[in-house]
């Protein structure tokens, strides 16, 4: 079928297709230095209380509860050093942030609400006056946070760094992860020259390279090979064929569309990858092709750098996370306010970088300028895109808008 003639496919049906493929890789375990970024296999509860014990919440002194008065000095309790034996009547305690309640503590007083003094003439007794106290003040009971075997994280969840220290407290040293995807790099055509070469007439510097390998490292993938590929035939089917043998995923920019140099599709089918989808209703990433090859997921994405990256974040970014093992795989949406009209495309969506701003109603979501597909700087600023549907007019202004997040 031609292309011209290529039913195109809406971007939810091309994200359908796409999450119907991969399978989560296989888990393993990861120490907690190494699970940053990686997907719970696991639902992972504490091991004991947290915190484990009564604790101070202040520096000061610790006592019974009861009426303002002066105290004794008997003893402290430092964080990693408890105090021992029982804080009797009549008794006070120094006590450092964080360090364990003595047997009998009933309550905590800020040092700057005590007035510390030395005993009568001849004697060495420290003693103190503290305000009147109640059963539990400035103290963190045992368990407050968290319960032993407490549910803390489901299996699913991406670890970040407040999971990372919330394992650590719970007393996890290691968490079983999903796997790690391996992503194949390629971005093709004559016109393509890297970065810090000057460039010859005709020439333009490959982005799309060091693009699509950064968002595949920011998704938690590890990028193996990452080739420029000539608008060759014979380079084109030996470099998709040294990708496919060694990576999870691959993504070809360029070489997918019309053109009479445009061999990436017949080298796929070639080397035997079955098309899922060529063609998206969507503006820009209209030639977008996505297909299998065994348990192998391969995106061709537009050559137009706009277009590759966002296609990537549409399609590329969820698969990725699914072979991760993440059970929400399509990122969540966030609302605002469109702070200026957008005119629509009569027959395909649009996906419409934006900068989110806080107005005085809320967030107002303002498209970074014109967007054509060939337009690199309309990314910078934008931190959304808002996927306008296909139509005649305009998307208002004031109208209220669901955004996901760029990359």
């Amino acid at each position: 079928m031609s292309a011209t003639a290529e039913r195109l496919i809406g971007v939810a049906e091309a994200r359908r297709r796409v999450l119907a493929e991969p399978v989560a890789l296989p888990c393993e375990e990861v120490g907690l230095d190494a699970a940053l970024g990686r997907v719970l296999c696991e639902d992972v509860a504490s091991e004991g209380p947290l915190p484990p014990f009564d604790a101070s919440a202040m520096d000061g002194f610790v006592a019974r509860a009861g009426p303002a008065g002066e105290l004794e000095v008997v003893g402290e309790s430092r964080a990693g050093r408890p105090a021992e034996g029982v804080l009797e009547a009549g008794g006070a305690m120094r006590i450092s942030t964080g360090a364990m309640v003595p047997n009998g503590g009933e309550a905590v007083v800020p040092v700057e609400r005590a007035e510390v003094a030395r005993g009568p003439a001849g004697g060495s007794a420290e003693r103190v006056r503290l305000p009147a106290r109640a059963t539990g003040d400035h103290i963190r009971r045992a368990g407050e946070d968290l319960g032993a075997g407490e549910l803390l994280l489901r299996v699913g969840h991406r670890m970040g760094p407040p999971e990372v220290a919330a394992l650590a407290a719970a007393g996890r040293a290691a968490v079983a992860c999903g796997g790690v995807p391996r992503v194949a790099v390629l971005s093709t055509g004559d016109e393509l020259v890297a970065p810090g070469r000057p460039l010859a007439p005709g020439q333009v510097r490959d982005s799309n390279a060091p693009a699509l390998a950064a968002l595949a490292a920011r998704a938690g993938a590890r990028v193996g090979l990452r080739a420029h590929v000539r608008d060759d035939p014979a380079q084109t089917v030996a470099a998709l064929r040294e990708a496919l043998d060694g990576a999870d995923v691959v993504c070809i920019a360029g070489g997918v569309s019309v053109g009479e140099h445009d061999h990436v599709k017949r080298a796929l089918a070639e080397l035997g990858v079955a098309r899922r989808f060529w063609g998206v209703a969507l503006k820009p990433g209209k030639p977008t092709w996505f297909g299998v090859r065994g348990s192998t997921l391969v995106f061709g994405l537009p050559g137009n750098p706009v277009s590759a990256i966002v296609t990537f974040g549409l399609f590329v970014g969820p698969a990725l996370a699914r072979l991760a093992g993440a059970r929400d795989a399509l990122p969540a949406p966030t609302y605002a306010t469109l702070a200026e009209p957008v005119e629509r495309h009569r027959s395909r969506e649009q996906a419409v970088r934006c900068r989110v701003e806080q107005g005085p109603d809320g967030a107002l979501a303002r498209p970074t300028g014109p967007q054509g597909s060939h337009r690199i700087t309309s990314l910078l600023n934008a931190d959304a895109l808002l996927l306008v549907g296909a139509g005649d007019g305009e998307l208002a202004a004031g109208a209220r808008v669901e955004l996901e997040p760029l990359l």
